[in-house]
């Protein structure tokens, strides 16, 4: 039999992908980690939509032409990327590997068939996947969102039902309720912490 020291644990970087439908909070989660201090790195996606009047270049997304976004496809350059409701939006791959190569845990957040994705290229990605708690909220999240066209609205609702049927193929679920937004955060974190306990630590590579 093998002896292991305490010693030979040490933890590898973790890639979180934070994902769930349209409505349930995700980028309310990922900010409210940043606000708090934790020095992981956050991924900024990459998109060929324009942004909007409070979005920053570089903070929110890379905004750039659909040209250009085609070329990183070809490239190799994106993790991941898809076509969400007539916009392209990508991780890419070169961010991911740098931070990782420091040491800091990686943390993305991305709709469910990205992280389906991301699943496939990086098994040992930690899966989370944020919801409502009820379908009836959800509903009513996308109701109220603004800046959406009732054919939209009703588009993401229909979406949103699909992509709750992928939760099996998640390793956590953590449920953002209305007004709790603090305790959602607290399970992430607690996922994270737990991930890094374990004896057979995730190795991902990109």
């Amino acid at each position: 039999m093998n002896r292991v020291s305490l010693y030979d644990f040490e933890s590898e970087p973790l890639l979180v992908v934070i994902s769930g439908p349209s409505g349930v909070g995700k980028d309310s989660v990922v900010q409210r980690i940043q606000d708090r201090g934790f020095p992981f790195h956050f991924v900024v996606t990459v998109t060929d939509r324009a942004p909007r009047s409070n979005e920053v270049h570089g903070e929110d997304y890379f905004f750039v032409s659909t040209t250009e976004f085609e070329r990183m496809i070809e490239e190799n350059e994106l993790i991941e990327h898809a076509e969400v409701y007539g916009q392209y939006k990508g991780v890419p791959r070169e961010q991911v590997r740098k931070a990782m190569a420091s040491g800091k845990d990686v943390i993305m957040r991305v709709d469910v068939q990205g992280a389906a994705t991301v699943g496939e290229m990086a098994p040992d990605a930690v899966l989370i996947f944020l919801s409502a708690c009820s379908e009836e909220e959800l509903e009513e999240r996308l109701r109220n969102r603004g800046g959406d066209t009732p054919k939209q609205i009703e588009r993401r609702i229909a979406t949103a039902r699909e992509e709750m049927k992928t939760l099996p193929e998640f390793d956590y679920v953590v449920i953002n309720r209305r007004g709790e937004l603090e305790s959602a955060v607290d399970d992430v974190l607690a996922i994270i912490r737990a991930e890094h306990c374990r004896v057979d630590h995730r190795k991902v590579t990109v």
